[in-house]
């Protein structure tokens, strides 16, 4: 399971004195406690890997807004350190698929669906978010769609 697997990769970090890694993993154990908390679950449980990697999701997707926002208030420093948690964090994600076979898959799904208005683009990247769900990343759906009209 992905919570053992991270729990293991910690201590191997401590034990390495991979201050960054360690750090980022303790805070993604903790966010998976809450989690557990949050579904009213008892906190030593497991959680299941498909909630596990909502968590991470998370995680991800608060990194880079951070590094947007960091990067609009010129600070390097912090874009550099977020960067780094974000590397951490996207090993433990699956293998998201590029732009471009997004689009073929969004052109096929524009010809099925007979989608030809721009009114109709969010049923579009409902569609491929429903069908793309863990493969790819929302912000390029929506950019590869906006792209098509």
């Amino acid at each position: 399971m992905l919570q053992q697997q991270i729990k293991e990769e910690m201590r191997e970090s401590m034990k390495a004195r991979e201050e960054t890694k360690t750090m980022v993993l303790k805070g993604l154990l903790s966010a998976f406690t809450n989690e557990l908390v949050a579904q009213r679950k008892k906190p030593s449980e497991e959680l299941p890997d498909a909630d596990a990697l909502n968590v991470i999701k998370k995680a991800v997707k608060q990194r880079k807004d951070s590094i947007e926002q960091f990067e609009k208030g010129g600070r390097e420093d912090l874009v550099s350190k977020e960067k780094a948690e974000l590397e951490i964090l996207n090993a433990y994600l699956p293998e998201m698929i590029n732009k471009e076979e997004i689009e073929k898959i969004a052109r096929a799904k524009k010809e099925e669906l007979g989608i030809d208005d721009k009114a109709k683009m969010g049923m579009l990247i409902g569609a491929l978010m429903k069908d793309l769900k863990d493969k790819a990343d929302g912000g390029d759906v929506k950019e590869v769609v906006e792209g098509l009209f």
